[in-house]
């Protein structure tokens, strides 16, 4: 399974950036999928997830309101749009899968998602 994440890139302060992630090299369609974040010196951090093809989006605190996650089945992509976007928004931002269902409360934990993608660097200026 390959995840390409791109879309990153220097922004300013209240601007925003549209994250894409194609996956592809599977036999069957995965279940859930997420996009984390991380940021020099802190520990992975669950931004946005959606558990099933049937499930809504779940978001971190500090993004809901902002962000929004959103996949295309047929074309086997996920997106994060990003508005308003802040200095504390600064991170690589990672994009994963999962070719089960999890619960609501794993959704936004990294130790429940088998397949990262190599991550794409987003920098907001102040």
């Amino acid at each position: 399974v390959q995840l390409q994440a791109s879309g990153g890139g220097l922004v300013q302060v209240g601007g925003s950036l549209r994250l894409s992630c194609a996956a592809s090299g599977f036999a069957s369609d995965y279940n859930s999928v997420a996009w984390f974040r991380q940021a020099p010196g802190k520990e992975r951090e669950g931004v946005s997830c959606i558990r099933s093809f049937t499930s809504g989006p779940t978001y971190a605190d500090s993004v809901k309101g902002r962000f929004t996650i959103s996949r295309d089945n047929a074309k086997n992509t996920m997106y994060l749009q990003m508005n308003r976007l802040k200095p504390e928004d600064t991170a690589v931002y990672y994009c994963v899968v999962r070719f089960t269902r999890i619960v609501l409360s794993a959704c936004l934990h990294p130790s429940s998602y088998n397949y990262w993608g190599q991550g794409t660097q987003v920098t907001v200026s102040s």
